[in-house]
């Protein structure tokens, strides 16, 4: 089956699952936080998953979970494409996402993002934005919840880098958390302003935890945006210059 026919049937098979599901989202207010996560992330992992695998032929291999650590951190993340924001959940602990607040208001979508653990954001409020993100962050870490953020702010082509905010860092010193580096290819096969989605493996790579005790967020964004840059050139050189693929690279140590 053609691609753009294989696109085309997915992304009408997605809206006709998330539309339902999504308003019944809403209607769960009998459940608690963490059990209202649990149903939806199941559910999410058992369609999507067969979704992106039957319908697409796109899969994906996740390697370093044993660097993920014990209690919750801050995930940093590559945005290169949308299929990040449909599958990190699906592996990884329960996560909640920093958003725009004007999705909440979305009949049926919005009303079921409402009901997740999310950082909901006024974009246009400069500092005060970082505050909302400091302060919903750290409530959401206290409850279990792992944060993650798209360092680079918006989706950004494989091979090309943006620069590297610091509110991610800022809420893992804030919090005393540590900061998680994860990198991935999924903007290869499903890549930013494309219609049409090509199949293929996703590669996801998790990095060693960042320390952020005795740091400031400059620091740790510094740290973490070596080790990502690093890790993307190593696994996907075809992007980048090949004189720049090497050895894994690893965080530097603080004692």
């Amino acid at each position: 089956m053609p691609n753009l026919l294989r696109t085309l049937f997915f992304l009408l098979f997605m809206v006709l699952w998330f539309l339902p599901f999504t308003g019944f989202v809403a209607l769960t207010s009998w459940m608690s936080l963490s059990e209202r996560y649990a149903f939806v992330t199941r559910w999410n992992r058992r369609v999507t998953t067969r979704a992106f695998e039957w319908i697409l032929g796109v899969r994906y291999r996740v390697e370093g979970m044993e660097n993920l650590p014990q209690t919750p951190a801050v995930i940093l993340a590559k945005h290169s494409s949308a299929w990040e924001t449909l599958a990190l959940a699906n592996f990884l602990p329960p996560i909640a996402y920093v958003l725009k607040r004007e999705l909440l208001r979305i009949p049926f979508f919005g009303w079921g993002l409402a009901r997740m653990p999310m950082i909901s954001i006024n974009r246009r409020a400069g500092k005060d934005a970082l505050r909302q993100v400091v302060e919903q962050g750290r409530a959401l870490l206290a409850q279990g919840f792992w944060v993650i953020i798209f360092p680079e702010g918006t989706r950004t082509a494989i091979g090309t880098q943006a620069r590297y905010k610091a509110g991610g860092a800022s809420l893992a010193v804030a919090a005393g958390v540590p900061v998680v580096p994860l990198v991935h290819n999924a903007g290869e096969f499903w890549p930013r302003h494309a219609f049409v989605i090509c199949p293929g493996e996703i590669v996801v790579s998790i990095g060693p935890a960042i320390e952020t005790a005795g740091r400031t967020p400059d620091e740790v964004t510094a740290a973490t945006e070596a080790w990502m840059e690093a890790e993307m050139r190593r696994l996907f050189p075809h992007h980048y210059n090949s004189s720049t693929a090497g050895a894994r690279p690893v965080p530097e140590a603080r004692s």
